[in-house]
């Protein structure tokens, strides 16, 4: 039984142009689908979905030709499609630290399936499967895209906001209570109240934010919360959330 010499860098053993055209091709569509995530200023944005592309890729392209010098060995065999199911196994660890829960709300969970679908794209670029790599990529506009939009007008009435409700008031009257019970009236969900107390002045004040969910007229509410004379300062925030 002998090994079999294959030069180190011979283009012919699975380092030729048609690889490497199929990193690039690989290259390309991650970024276009990284750049869609970062966009939307998603925690997994350009350059993770890039990495997690071209990686696959390349491990597809050891699962196919990175191996050939040993076939030829007595005794030796080799399933190609076994290093193409451990990469589907292993991009769930990155995917599960994307995706958190936030008292009852999960987020992440479509960032963390663009991952799991631009390591298949990177896996059939370097397949030798272009086809359906660009055809998976062009679907991944389309639902990303344009899904929420066929939802916003199949769904009735205006979708839930989570925004971010930071409010200046007077202390000492037990306004804060009757604040957010004016915001659960209105349609909100309170999901975290923080507290801090202004320092000095005559007139005690403290700095109130109510991070609330709803799906209700945000003007409407600092319209009213506005109307009681302790309140000093009302200022609502979109709150932005890894989707």
């Amino acid at each position: 039984m002998g090994e079999l010499a294959v030069p180190l860098w011979d283009l012919g053993n699975g380092q030729g142009v048609r690889q490497l055209a199929e990193l690039g091709l690989a290259l390309l569509l991650s970024s276009l689908i990284g750049w869609e995530r970062a966009a939307q200023q998603k925690s997994a944005g350009l350059r993770t979905h890039t990495l997690v592309g071209i990686a696959s890729a390349l491990m597809m392209e050891v699962s196919q030709h990175g191996f050939s010098n040993v076939l030829g060995l007595d005794n030796v065999s080799f399933d190609p499609s076994r290093v193409a199911s451990q990469i589907v196994s292993g991009i769930g660890f990155i995917g599960g630290g994307i995706i958190f829960v936030r008292r009852d709300a999960v987020r992440g969970l479509t960032t963390a399936a663009t991952v799991w679908l631009t390591c298949a794209v990177g896996m059939a670029c370097g397949g030798g499967l272009p086809v359906l790599a660009l055809a998976v990529t062009v679907l991944h506009f389309l639902v990303v895209r344009g899904y929420p939009l066929l939802l916003g007008r199949v769904k009735a009435g205006p979708a839930p906001s989570a925004v971010e409700l930071h409010m200046t008031y007077r202390t000492g009257t037990a306004l804060l209570p009757r604040l957010m019970q004016t915001c659960t009236r209105r349609g909100f969900r309170i999901l975290q109240v923080k507290v801090e107390r202004l320092p000095g002045g005559a007139d005690p004040a403290a700095h109130v934010l109510l991070e609330l969910d709803g799906s209700t007229d945000t003007h409407g509410l600092t319209t009213e919360l506005f109307q009681d004379d302790g309140v000093i300062d009302v200022v609502l925030r979109p709150s932005v959330e890894p989707e």
